[in-house]
């Protein structure tokens, strides 16, 4: 296995032909470079995000490309709730039988500011994006992962969910709990599902939400959203290896399977 998500495009192998794929934030950043990514391995990709315009140009760039068409999902993590989450299992019940990845990539900032003047509305829309939608989505889309003879769950989480630091707010929190939520959710399914369950750190991205956080970055410093990919490819294939780390950062993966294949 390759960490180059483009040598795949290159060879008649596509690991992932015939496995549907959920990516939310799939409109930019680093959820748009991994649909990208999924659909030139052969994925039928439903891109989840709360731009129209952004999925559409998403949906172009495969299309374009020459691979399956994908499914647009619009909406707002900001204010899904329980029945639009189980809509959107519905419907995948509906037009595929089953699903085969979920990556939970969406996510907000919020203020960089002190708690002592974090304000409620901040607080509780972080958490509702970073957290509460990842939960309510997994819980929806259970049965349709269940129905896969291999399902992957793939939480993307972040230094911050190790460690606090001042000023990163909600942010950081709900990052760790994140953790906590994919930690909890593996050992509920461990020995019971074929779903396993794994969180991805991807290190620094040049995202908007980076350059938020980083104004004085010079952005040319930072990896771009494409790099590293790798990890996310292999475990959203029908091939990863069932002892794959359950939390990995792409980038010391990718350098761990670089050298095993020198």
């Amino acid at each position: 296995m390759t960490a180059d998500p483009l040598a795949y495009r290159k060879s008649a192998h596509r690991p992932l032909k015939g496995r549907n794929i959920l990516i939310t934030g799939a409109g930019d950043g680093v959820g748009r470079a991994l649909a990208l990514a999924c659909a030139g391995q052969g994925a039928q990709m439903l891109l989840l995000g709360r731009t129209q315009s952004k999925l559409e140009a998403v949906h172009d760039l495969i299309v374009s490309a020459g691979d399956v068409a994908p499914v647009m999902i619009p909406g707002d993590l900001n204010t899904l709730t329980d029945e639009a989450a189980e809509q959107i299992g519905a419907a995948i019940e509906d037009q595929f039988g089953e699903l085969h990845g979920l990556v939970h990539n969406a996510a907000i900032l919020g203020a960089r500011v002190p708690l002592a003047y974090y304000t409620t509305s901040d607080w509780q829309a972080v958490l509702q994006v970073n957290l509460t939608a990842a939960f309510l989505l997994t819980r929806a889309l259970l049965p349709v992962l269940q129905a896969s003879d291999a399902a992957r769950v793939v939480f993307t989480s972040a230094s911050d969910g190790l460690r606090g630091n001042a000023y990163w707010g909600a942010y950081a929190v709900s990052k760790f709990a994140i953790e906590g939520l994919a930690q909890v959710l593996r050992d509920e399914l461990d020995t019971t599902s074929n779903i396993s369950v794994h969180i991805v750190d991807p290190g620094p991205r040049r995202t908007a939400l980076r350059a938020a956080a980083f104004r004085a970055e010079d952005p040319d410093d930072v990896p771009t959203v494409d790099s590293d990919l790798g990890l996310y490819l292999y475990l959203l294939s029908a091939a990863a290896n069932a002892d794959l780390p359950f939390r990995a950062l792409a980038r010391q993966w990718r350098n761990a399977d670089a050298a095993r294949h020198t």
